[in-house]
């Protein structure tokens, strides 16, 4: 059975930055600094419009030489909006996300953000998930063991 993006959301939490699309990039940086996050969701009103992550930053401000405080987010945040409901599983997660080349997939339900799963929630997912199979597995064997000592 797969986790669902739900399930790691009970477990992180639900909390999920936003910014305005006309707010300045220095402010995304500013509040991803802040709350020590790779990436935030631009919103305009309760409508997902965009991701902006320190990616965008170095590609699309950096190296192009322009000034953070004067571009606005919604000139370089990553449209369109990949993004996945909370039903979704972490390994439809992670197909989504190497296909699409995104490491943060906004969690929308009934037309909500209600989270954010980043890359490294999917592979501490999978992790976990691995490790109980290894663990149901060795418990297996164990009892498959004893019971054929039993017999002989």
């Amino acid at each position: 059975m797969s986790i669902t993006i739900a399930e790691v959301l009970d477990k992180k939490g639900n909390a999920v930055w936003t910014i305005a699309p006309s707010a300045p990039v220095y402010d995304a940086l500013k509040l991803m600094s802040d709350k020590d996050v790779g990436a935030v969701v631009v919103t305009d009103g309760d409508k997902v419009v965009g991701v902006f992550s320190e990616r965008d930053y170095a590609r699309k401000v950096v190296l192009k030489g322009r000034w953070s405080k004067d571009t606005p987010v919604a000139d370089i945040m990553t449209t369109p909006v990949v993004h996945v409901p909370p039903w979704r599983t972490i390994v439809e997660c992670m197909a989504l996300m190497t296909d699409k080349h995104v490491r943060h997939l906004p969690v929308v339900d009934g037309g909500k953000l209600v989270g954010i799963i980043t890359i490294g929630d999917v592979v501490k997912a999978v992790i976990s998930q691995q490790e109980v199979a290894i663990r149901e597995l060795e418990a297996y064997v164990d009892e498959a063991f004893k019971k054929r000592e039993e017999k002989a």
